[in-house]
């Protein structure tokens, strides 16, 4: 089949809603700094009202992650569950504003569209508390056999490992994408999600997966290793590709014997950390689609993930071709 698009990628669909806070708003609530806890819906409404005020904007951890490719100038398309409601609806145009395409029906007589409370301390961490409504609703029949085949990589959220319908779609989406021949790219999201499914996700990296994104945490949590450096031995030979984030570190490439250490793009002040991980996914994976070399792949994703975290939001706020351009890439 004809390859259609450099990206499609699979999550849950979500509102982000954004918002300054201080550590002892934090612990008031009783939250977690700089993971990522699911709530119920009483719960997101009770933090939604004494959140400060805020900006909101389509998002997801996918979701980002095509916006960044269509800024880049790819082609990309999102699979992902909201309700027939006004942010399911915000979600939908805000994909296709930017070029991407989404065509899943919208779920009607469930639960709302989902969403995602981000409180930013002044270090720029991220803390979210996420209702994940509609998104959970995602099932196999939402996967279309012929946007995955016409696909040059297949993007999966780890986040989907949490609901059972999900993990099905998820399953189906990779199935599809490796008989074609097409690349499975999975980002691990979360180091919670990696200690509530480590067995389940070894088994799918070993077995399913070209592309590996993970962040230090995560990929030390895989491996039940407080050791960066032997977390990077573990996972090395289980898939193509692994793409590991350490903030200011940069990040570390892993391909076979082939190793590349990325610096961070300098960023004049560190504002929001959100939409980092799914930058760097992006600008990477651009890359890959595009057959530039491991090094380079590096540089899109290092350069993205400077771009978003200098701004409120999970998404680029320039054009990111246009910013490749100007740093030589």
């Amino acid at each position: 089949m004809t390859i259609a698009y450099d990206v499609t990628a699979i999550g849950n669909a979500m509102v982000d809603v954004i918002a300054t806070a201080d550590e002892e708003f934090l612990a008031s609530h009783d939250m977690a700094k700089g993971a990522m806890t699911l709530i119920d819906e009483a719960r997101a409404r009770a933090l939604y009202a004494s959140m400060g005020p805020g900006v909101e904007a389509s998002g997801g951890s996918a979701g980002n992650t095509v916006a960044g490719v269509a800024s880049f100038g790819g082609r990309s398309a999102y699979i992902g569950k909201v309700a027939a409601d006004q942010l399911g609806e915000v979600f939908a145009h805000d994909l296709r504003a930017m070029g991407a395409t989404f065509s899943v029906n919208p779920l009607s007589g469930g639960p709302a569209t989902g969403r995602c409370l981000i409180n930013v301390t002044p270090d720029g961490e991220r803390t979210m508390n996420t209702y994940l409504g509609a998104a959970i609703e995602l099932t196999a029949d939402d996967v279309d056999p012929a946007l995955i085949e016409s696909s040059r990589i297949v993007y999966l959220e780890g986040y989907l490992f949490d609901p059972p319908e999900a993990r099905r779609a998820f399953a189906k989406a990779a199935g599809l994408a490796r008989g074609s021949g097409r690349l499975v790219a999975l980002t691990l999201s979360d180091a919670f999600v990696v200690e509530r499914h480590r067995e389940a996700l070894v088994g799918f990296i070993d077995t399913q997966v070209d592309v590996l994104f993970a962040n230090e945490s995560e990929i030390c949590s895989l491996f039940e290793t407080g050791d960066f450096a032997q977390a990077a031995r573990a996972v090395a030979g289980r898939c193509g590709i692994a793409a590991i984030t350490r903030g200011e570190l940069g990040s570390v490439i892993l391909a076979g014997e082939e190793r590349h250490v990325i610096a961070a793009y300098p960023v004049e002040k560190v504002v929001d950390t959100t939409g980092a991980g799914d930058q760097y996914a992006a600008g990477f994976m651009f890359g890959l689609a595009r057959e530039r070399s491991l090094s380079e792949c590096g540089k899109l994703g290092s350069l993205a993930a400077a771009e978003v975290i200098g701004h409120y939001g999970p998404r680029p706020g320039v054009s990111l071709s246009d910013l490749a351009a100007a740093n030589g890439l």
